[in-house]
């Protein structure tokens, strides 16, 4: 979380949020796509991510707190209109159901995939080692028939027990280092405008061409927005073949839910070994 990753027009309003990029090296050409645009899907009413409840559909869970631990426990449904667990679900980017877990200061974050029971009771085990307040975000496409089925983004709050400290979000910057990579964002961010933002990866100061396929895409990238936690994710690339690689350059059609400061998560993978790189950015 990054995911869509929401609709094409949650998806430009992050390009705003990753304004405060610098210009980037393109040593390869770049692919563009919009998150979640699949045939068949509707995307209107995907939401930013701020209810429970959104089209007659409810993120309903029994659990409200947890203590600190690296693998809680946490279950919940998605109900249907009718009020019966929704069992029929479509898969994007690879899965049924994509969880997302973000402490309020936005200093934590998690992009994990829960299991379902025959019921339609989801599971997923959390790593909550970090106590305080948290959102967490179920996204899906339901399968609604008619030819047409629906994606959807809800959310909870869920409170770690303990001692918090909220953490100051960082500054402002145009690049972030996570396991030896740096990732430098550019693009005229602006919000409730869909625009080209590009991710350069690199390492050493060389372009890196090894980005390998992760939940069928060469990249996620979920923002957040801080005084509310509103939420979007989405996915560059077209395509991705079993075995091919991507990078340097990852293009994203990307919108925000609108202005203000964001903590932006975007998450790769290279020899088998998932990266985020988070940073902050300021939709004006």
């Amino acid at each position: 979380m990054l995911r869509r990753s929401l609709a094409a027009r949650t998806v430009a309003a992050l390009v705003a949020a990753l304004a405060a990029g610098v210009a980037c090296g393109t040593s390869a050409p770049a692919a563009v796509v919009t998150p979640h645009t699949h045939a068949g899907m509707d995307m209107s009413k995907i939401g930013d991510g701020l209810a429970a409840s959104n089209q007659g559909y409810t993120f309903d869970s029994p659990v409200t707190a947890l203590p600190p631990g690296n693998a809680q426990d946490y279950t919940f449904r998605i109900l249907a209109p009718d009020g019966a667990p929704l069992t029929r679900y479509i898969a994007d980017q690879t899965r049924l159901m994509h969880f997302y877990a973000v402490r309020r200061d936005l200093a934590v974050y998690q992009h994990l995939h829960p299991t379902m029971a025959d019921d339609g009771t989801w599971s997923v085990a959390l790593p909550l080692t970090e106590p305080g307040p948290w959102r967490v975000y179920a996204s899906f496409v339901a399968r609604t028939g008619g030819g047409k089925n629906l994606a959807l983004v809800l959310s909870r709050d869920l409170m770690v027990t303990g001692d918090y400290q909220a953490q100051a979000l960082p500054p402002a910057a145009a690049s972030a280092d996570v396991d030896g990579y740096t990732v430098a964002l550019s693009g005229p961010l602006m919000g409730a405008m869909s625009m080209p933002l590009t991710a350069h990866v690199t390492r050493a100061g060389q372009p890196v061409n090894d980005l390998e396929p992760y939940l069928d895409a060469y990249a996620h990238l979920t923002a957040f927005r801080s005084t509310d936690l509103a939420f979007a994710h989405m996915h560059p690339g077209g395509a991705v073949a079993s075995g091919a690689h991507g990078g340097p350059d990852l293009v994203f059609q990307a919108t925000v839910p609108g202005s203000g400061d964001y903590r932006i998560f975007l998450q790769f993978q290279t020899h088998g070994q998932l990266h985020t790189a988070a940073l902050t950015t300021h939709v004006g």
